[in-house]
């Protein structure tokens, strides 16, 4: 669980962007009738602009966790998404994501296997025992696959949304062939790869086995993580969410590289590289399941082994649809889903009031937060929506935010009362539904 209060950082009052308020004044509006749920959506939505966003000298906008001092490459492209509709003529808002996006691109340059960063170059670390090939901008040095994931997906649907291709320097090509070279040896990393990581402090979800290497894996055509989303280490190797997460990075990157920088034979080496993925994940990445059916595993080695679970990060089997892998009407999607909302998923818990998906990160019966809020992202059908929105509006312990995880029988009992992701996908959903005319 991130739950360090270490050195704190200075964050100076940003002014909320005129896009921001008008969306809050409109979601008020619309919210009359549910007073609670209207300042659930007050405090949630502006969040990570009120108290984690930074605005730096260089253009660049650094957004910390909330109550870690660093800024998590995953957690902060998921902390403003949401606030991408709301930039096409927002000059304000333009000038926060896109300097979020050259962070972005100057953290990949200085170490793409990190996973979290500092502010300076002020040699802070998670933990500074850890034995890796570290530097003093990095915080961790956790190599997840999907974090560079998250910061293409923030520079794709931006320029989707407002056309605007400044971005899109030299720096930021530079940084996506950094990804792209790093991504080559992991999908050949017995053999190739030089990354190693070891923490000493008797959690094993938190180390590398094998002197850091990691367990032995078969070469697949998929890319090696040695960590999950939720930071904790894989049991086997090939984290089948972060590759489908992947393999559309790299379709979306290639779309870019063909139209924005007419590089062709770099989008034919992308579509390469997604083509050899997408085929492994359906090689070794189905199973076939006595109850479900064809279904997705979570992990596999590429010798045989698979765990099946879901976890309540992102990406995730069940936000297959939200990272652009899949449609929610996919059969095996479908039996997927079935799967995590059951108490055959391990880490699915089932209490006398409400069943929620939990993680290994989090102690047992906690559900969490983020598992809602994506469930309710990916669901099609309205009544399922507005089912989540309930169970988050019931469970902020009146706190009048959301939290990491929380027990399935006593949403007072949580973890981070200061965790601005959950609040932004909180805040998503919400706004989805708004438009939907759902609630």
């Amino acid at each position: 669980m991130k739950s360090h209060r270490l050195p704190q950082i200075d964050m100076s009052e940003l002014k909320l962007p005129p896009s921001i308020v008008k969306a809050i004044e409109e979601a008020e509006k619309q919210l009359a009738h549910r007073p609670k749920l209207s300042q659930l959506f007050r405090n949630c939505f502006p969040n990570t602009l009120e108290t984690t966003t930074k605005l730096m000298e260089d253009g660049s906008t650094f957004v910390l966790t909330g109550d870690i001092p660093a800024m998590w490459l995953r957690d902060s492209v998921e902390q403003v998404i949401h606030y991408v509709p709301f930039a096409k003529e927002d000059a304000e808002l333009q000038r926060i994501l896109e300097g979020v996006i050259k962070r972005h691109m100057f953290y990949i340059r200085i170490d793409p296997y990190a996973n979290a960063f500092n502010e300076t170059a002020n040699d802070w670390h998670w933990n500074s025992a850890d034995e890796t090939e570290s530097s003093p901008w990095v915080w961790e040095r956790k190599f997840e696959l999907d974090s560079m994931c998250f910061s293409f997906r923030l520079a794709y649907h931006y320029w989707k949304e407002t056309g605007r291709t400044s971005i899109f320097n030299e720096q930021f090509k530079s940084s996506l062939l950094a990804m792209l070279d790093i991504w080559q040896i992991e999908q050949r990393h017995g053999e190739l790869s030089t990354y190693r990581f070891q923490r000493h402090n008797g959690i094993m979800i938190d180390t590398l086995r094998r002197q850091g290497r990691g367990m032995p894996v078969g070469e697949t055509g998929m890319i090696w993580s040695g960590f999950r989303p939720s930071d904790d280490a894989c049991d086997f190797h090939f984290n089948i969410p972060s590759n489908m997460f992947a393999a559309v990075t790299l379709r979306d990157m290639g779309e870019i590289v063909r139209y924005v920088y007419r590089d062709e034979k770099l989008a034919a080496r992308m579509a390469e590289m997604e083509e050899e993925i997408r085929h492994a994940i359906e090689l070794y990445g189905i199973v076939e399941h006595p109850k479900y059916g064809r279904m997705y595993a979570f992990e596999t080695d590429g010798y045989g082994n698979h765990v099946l679970m879901d976890d309540a990060g992102t990406p995730s089997l069940i936000s297959a649809p939200y990272i652009g892998f899949t449609d929610a009407s996919d059969p095996i999607y479908l039996n997927t889903r079935a799967f995590i909302l059951s108490e055959d998923n391990p880490y699915y818990y089932k209490g006398d009031s409400l069943s929620g998906i939990g993680s290994p990160h989090t102690p047992p019966d906690f559900v969490w937060h983020l598992a809602y809020s994506m469930q309710g992202l990916t669901a099609v059908n309205p009544d399922e929506i507005r089912e989540m929105i309930d169970i988050m509006e019931a469970t902020d312990a009146d706190t009048g935010f959301m939290h990491e995880g929380f027990h399935k029988g006593d949403p007072a009992n949580f973890t981070r009362d200061w965790f601005a992701w959950s609040n932004s996908q909180f805040a998503h959903l919400v706004w989805k539904a708004l438009q939907k005319g759902i609630i």
